[in-house]
């Protein structure tokens, strides 16, 4: 019996039981109160970002409609109605076939 227990390597073992420690004093840190109220300023934060973000998506999307708008507009000027209206059919043609 004291044979075996001379083979055993101490430090690993003290090793594991340190990590089990502190593994379980982790999880008690993790789910306590402080930690959900960090949890939940962290979400609120990121639900503020992403609001913010979506109204920048929005302001993008209004400006590029916009320029189309406006490119549509120069080209009816440029190419005449009658030719415009022809090319505005091949280039529908042409988006639905991609």
């Amino acid at each position: 019996m004291l044979e075996l227990l001379e083979k055993i390597n101490w430090k690993k073992v003290g090793t594991f039981a340190g990590g089990v420690l502190f593994g379980t004093a982790g999880i008690r840190a993790l789910s306590g109160r402080d930690a959900k109220k960090v949890y939940t300023h962290t979400t609120a934060a990121v639900l503020r970002a992403k609001d913010c973000l979506m109204d920048q998506v929005t302001i993008i999307q209004e400006n590029a409609e916009d320029i189309y708008e406006g490119a549509l507009q120069i080209n009816e000027e440029r190419y005449g109605t009658e030719e415009y209206e022809d090319y505005e059919e091949l280039s529908e043609t042409e988006t639905e076939v991609e």
